[in-house]
């Protein structure tokens, strides 16, 4: 899923440790927060409830191979935005319409870059903004399940098509690796479900 096909590079011994102590600083900090107060207790109680979780729930190795990019975190911070406003101008039009009905429909959208990063950020983007909602992901083949609202026809599936895939396009550019961004262009890697 996550090999030299799809962009990422597998994280070395280093880099896993380097996951784990980030993700155990979350979970402390997440547990003082939890208790309301930075204390020397909550942090040696955070550290302990962290470290348990860690070994106890141990979770797949997700690795930043890419590189942050301001310009293009700009861009996917302000279209972000942008749709998040005309989404949900867009429902509060369809639920006050007397009358309208809105059809939906399922789309699979196959992902171009298939890290699991990507799936998850294009899928939680996606998710927050009103009118798509995340149905399915198949992880091992990159696709994305998405139910779409208010679909009048053919031209309206191609568009929501097409949305997903700006949406995994500037997430790559905002943050991807050299790789990823190449897959972006790859003729062979159309994006859409056969």
């Amino acid at each position: 899923m996550t090999g030299p096909a799809a962009g990422a590079a597998r994280p070395g011994r280093h880099g896993r440790r380097r996951d784990r102590l980030i993700a155990l600083g979350w979970l402390v900090l997440v547990w003082n927060l939890l208790w309301g107060q930075f204390s020397f207790g909550n942090l040696v109680g955070g550290v302990l409830v962290g470290g348990a979780v860690l070994l106890f729930f141990p979770l797949p190795a997700v690795s930043f191979g890419g590189r942050l990019r301001p310009r293009g975190l700009l861009v996917l911070a302000g279209t972000f935005v942008v749709e998040l406003v005309a989404a949900s101008v867009h429902v509060a039009a369809i639920a006050v319409r007397p009358g309208y009905r809105p059809r939906g429909a399922i789309i699979g959208v196959r992902l171009r870059v298939r890290t699991d990063l990507n799936l998850a950020l294009t899928a939680e983007l996606l998710s927050l903004v009103p009118g798509t909602l995340i149905v399915e992901v198949d992880r091992d083949a990159g696709v994305l399940y998405v139910h779409v609202l208010d679909v009048r026809g053919p031209a309206d599936l191609t568009g929501s098509r097409d949305r997903v895939r700006a949406v995994e396009e500037r997430i790559v550019r905002a943050i991807g690796s050299a790789d990823e961004v190449r897959l972006l262009a790859d003729p062979r890697s159309t994006g859409g479900v056969p």
